[in-house]
């Protein structure tokens, strides 16, 4: 049986899986390669190994969110992401569902904080007769 930490950590991960594609796209709207783009999000405060960022910048770009160029830059070669027009779309379209679900939830969370305990049924018994 799965442990209370367990459980938060895979929630957590689920929660952060979609926010960070947000993320990565966002940041791609200026040019990156791979390690500066992980810094320019770990400065944000956006960690992310490059175990998952690598498989989804090829998946972006598979998608056509993303295109790439290999450059020499500081006698290396490296690949340079940016957003695409289409991705450029599409993360307006993300971001903007992104705020209308985020105020949903503020409400809700917001709602379920002031709402009155005498809403909640009572644990007193019914008198007896």
């Amino acid at each position: 049986m799965p442990t209370d930490g367990d459980i938060f950590e895979l929630l957590r991960l689920e929660l952060r899986r979609g926010s960070l594609i947000l993320a990565v796209l966002g940041q791609l709207r200026a040019e990156h390669y791979g390690y500066t783009l992980r810094k320019a999000l770990a400065d944000a405060g956006v960690e992310i190994d490059e175990g998952a960022l690598y498989p989804m910048l090829r998946r972006l770009e598979s998608q056509g969110l993303l295109v790439s160029e290999w450059r020499e830059e500081e006698k290396r070669n490296k690949r340079f992401y940016r957003l695409s027009p289409l991705g450029d779309l599409i993360l307006t379209e993300l971001l903007l569902d992104w705020e209308n679900l985020s105020q949903s939830l503020k409400a809700i969370l917001l709602q379920s904080q002031t709402a009155p305990e005498s809403s909640a049924p009572s644990a007193k018994a019914a008198p007896q007769d």
